[in-house]
């Protein structure tokens, strides 16, 4: 008996001592495994939060100057160089070619008022537009809007002022030859990846040969992109064009369309660059039914 107390009391205090220091062990362990992980996940969430925070300041950085570029009146100079193609134009349906380089120059009136000047320059290939009436190519009329915009922006971008086409023509059938002026505006929102707006003007003949007719036209570009990630933008940007001096059958051209675009780099210089194809369905006796652009725009953003 006493043989086997012992051996039961011994029995019983190794029992009990085991599963203490096997339960110490085991609570260690999984205790210094749990710092670790815990240790290992705030790094990766470290590496995480700031590697998100880069790529949304390069995304931001880059729908900014997308944005810029898409801007008429945008504070940057930029030289768009436009170049659209018109098959199938005329009674001898050939092909017609413009080529415009259109800068942007802003300046800082006060702390109040920008002044955005925008000159377009047109360089025209036409064949022939009528019977009897023999094509040719040079440049056009070139006109000058100037863009009174306030400089706090809000949550709508404008800018409005007068508008002033030089009868510059090198050849009677690629300009008026009318000294022409009148109003344009724009205005336009930004709101997150959109960006759209319209550019609208109307142009009066005041001076010129009276044998030569009036002019009263009017020009709207309605915009609208969608900003991509990687610098690419879905775009639609037509020219929606009316003669008021016209009969109402040749009076209006509506094109319908739109493209694509990306901003690049040539070196450290932004370019943005866009296509866009149109189908009118809208036209005047003559004149194509569709209409491909492209175009190339130089930008130099203000440090």
């Amino acid at each position: 008996m006493t043989i086997h107390n012992g051996t039961k009391h011994s029995f019983n205090r190794g029992h009990t001592s085991l599963p203490n220091a096997a339960k110490g062990n085991v609570t260690a362990k999984p205790v210094k495994q749990q710092r670790r992980i815990r240790t290992f996940l705030a790094i990766v969430l470290i590496a995480f939060s700031a590697s998100f925070q880069g790529v949304k300041s390069a995304w931001s950085q880059n729908t900014d100057i997308a944005k810029q570029a898409q801007n008429p009146i945008a504070r940057l100079i930029s030289v768009p160089l436009e170049n659209d193609f018109n098959p199938q134009t005329g009674p001898g349906k050939e092909d017609s070619y413009v080529l415009q380089m259109k800068p942007v120059v802003p300046f800082r009136l006060s702390k109040d008022w920008n002044l955005i000047t925008r000159t377009i320059i047109p360089v025209i290939q036409t064949p022939d537009p009528a019977p009897g009436v023999s094509g040719a190519s040079g440049v056009g009329d070139i006109s000058l809007s100037l863009f009174l915009s306030p400089a706090r922006v809000g949550h709508v971008i404008w800018g409005a002022g007068p508008i002033i086409s030089v009868p510059t023509a090198s050849d009677d059938i690629l300009g008026t030859k009318k000294l022409s002026v009148g109003p344009t505006v724009v205005a336009l929102r930004s709101e997150g990846h959109w960006l759209y707006g319209t550019l609208v003007y109307n142009v009066f003949s005041v001076a010129g040969p009276a044998a030569r007719p009036d002019v009263n036209q009017m020009l709207m570009q309605p915009f609208i992109n969608y900003n991509l990630p990687r610098k690419w933008y879905l775009t639609s940007s037509p020219y929606i064009t009316a003669n008021w001096e016209k009969r109402r059958n040749d009076r209006w051209t509506v094109p319908v369309g739109g493209g694509v675009g990306k901003i690049v780099h040539l070196e450290k210089l932004p370019v943005n660059i866009y296509g866009q194809v149109f189908r009118n369905v809208e036209s005047p006796d003559y004149t194509t039914n569709w209409s491909a652009r492209l175009q190339v725009q130089f930008l130099f953003p203000k440090k």
